[in-house]
């Protein structure tokens, strides 16, 4: 009952409210509050405070999620493992969507005709390397750079180069551009390269279809990866490249957990990926 209140408390921090946390876990919104307040009784302390329809977490909260968390996701992920997938066991695989989108629907596609028990589900780098860690997913593909220290394998596949996109002709690199959120981990190093070449970003989206839109509309260039240029089919004369931005790759990485490997699925459906995946772009 602990690990499971532990759990909710967990999904609670992410969601915000009641509803959506039993919304993720499949329980009822009075299931989410019994579990909490089970959980606040066992540890003595009071773990949420109720402000309107959100839910805000005590210090004390905070410090268990901070303690917690990782260890918690970590045992998840050991329990994981130890699960038997047979042939109609679900595989999930957590994938950037440009990623997806860019360089895997047709092997996909292919795949998918000789194995349908596959589910797909797509979010930020951090998140991803979450699921995969607790075992939520059994495969991650992400772009951007990994967290320094992690508890599973990392294939990298390539380094996939950005184009500045915008629908009049750059001549010179512009002072101000579109970005996608530079306070995400995994794109945190973008920051530093374009302070040093004096580039300030003029908005920080959280899509890069949407970035690539706005510069294709005439809003400013956009920095957009080659997957989106791709999937948007973006013609060249809309797409620049400059020596000086040729260092802001972002690393694609195939994650796993060891011993999900083991598993025949698991292999075949890593091998498909790598396959499909361009060593370079």
């Amino acid at each position: 009952m602990l690990l499971e209140g532990i759990e909710t408390l967990l999904v609670l921090a992410e969601e915000g409210t009641m509803s959506r946390t039993g919304s993720r876990l499949y329980i009822s919104q009075s299931a989410v509050s019994k579990r909490i307040a089970k959980l606040e009784a066992t540890l003595g302390t009071k773990l949420i405070i109720p402000s309107g329809r959100l839910i805000k977490l005590t210090p004390d909260a905070h410090a268990l999620i901070k303690n917690v968390g990782p260890s918690f996701n970590e045992i998840r992920g050991l329990i994981f493992e130890h699960q038997n997938l047979d042939d109609q066991s679900i595989i999930t695989l957590d994938c950037s969507e440009t990623l997806v989108a860019g360089y895997f629907t047709n092997a996909l596609g292919t795949y998918f005709q000789k194995d349908k028990y596959i589910s797909i589900t797509t979010h930020h780098t951090p998140v991803i390397v979450e699921n995969v860690q607790s075992g939520k997913a059994s495969i991650g593909f992400c772009a951007g750079h990994l967290p320094a220290q992690y508890s599973f394998v990392a294939e990298h596949l390539m380094d996939e180069p950005f184009k500045l996109v915008f629908n009049q002709p750059l001549t010179a690199l512009p002072k101000a551009i579109v970005v996608n959120d530079l306070k995400n981990p995994s794109n945190i190093s973008q920051a530093a390269v374009l302070q040093k070449l004096g580039i300030t970003p003029l908005m920080e989206m959280d899509s890069y279809t949407a970035s690539a839109q706005l510069a294709l509309a005439g809003m400013a260039p956009a920095l957009v990866p080659q997957s989106i240029v791709k999937t948007l089919s973006i013609d060249d004369k809309y797409c620049f490249e400059f020596a000086e931005l040729a260092e802001l790759t972002r690393p694609i990485h195939l994650i796993y957990r060891q011993n999900s490997y083991k598993l025949p699925r698991v292999k075949n459906l890593v091998e498909t990926i790598v396959g499909a995946v361009p060593k370079a772009v």
